[in-house]
């Protein structure tokens, strides 16, 4: 299951238009992207939250690392549902399409690879010290704008508008929601 994924990730990140247009001609059986590709990448997050607090902070505290994987958590899977959800009514609404909430599910968790991938691998280093690598979450853009046609099947007129739209709820929507549980909560605060 992890070695599909993996080899997802790395087609997804390395050749976003090529891996997006095989995913728009794959058979899937009803929500098998979520069990197999979303929920396992959302897990990853979480795993490396909780370890990557505990092997680099300078004292050893459980309660610091459970809050970090709450969080991570909280704000990747309410992302890519919110993300999803908006998403699909913008996609009948701003955009004028058939409402379709499953390839709107699957866009956007193919779409997200970049900024999990990259999260996992932050979560597990020194923050001060990686800190200028989050720059690399606007890849999402690109890949979003090479998926745009191939899979969400969306015309060249409003293509720019549709990658805008798209990649500011897949990026925005997680920071957003941690944002709000730093506020919110003062317990998960790390």
């Amino acid at each position: 299951m992890y070695k599909d994924l993996f080899k997802w990730v790395i087609a997804i990140i390395t050749q976003p238009g090529k891996a997006l247009k095989e995913l728009a001609d794959k058979e899937e059986k009803n929500d098998e992207y979520l069990t197999q590709f979303v929920y396992p990448l959302i897990g990853l997050v979480t795993a490396a939250a909780f370890i990557g607090i505990l092997f680099t902070q300078k004292e050893f505290s459980i309660e610091l690392a459970l809050k970090s994987s709450i969080k991570a958590l909280v704000s990747y899977f309410g992302g890519f549902y919110l993300a999803s959800y908006f998403l699909n009514e913008l996609w009948s609404s701003f955009f004028k399409q058939e409402k379709d909430l499953k390839l709107c599910q699957r866009f956007v968790g193919y779409s997200s690879a970049m900024m999990y991938a990259l999260n996992i691998i932050l979560m597990l280093l020194p923050t001060s010290d990686f800190f200028f690598l989050r720059i690399f979450v606007l890849y999402t853009v690109y890949i979003v704008w090479e998926g745009a046609v191939p899979y969400m099947k969306v015309t060249e007129n409003i293509r720019l508008k549709f990658v805008l739209t798209a990649s500011a709820l897949i990026i925005l929507l997680p920071e957003i929601i941690g944002l709000l549980l730093f506020m919110l909560m003062p317990g998960l605060r790390v």
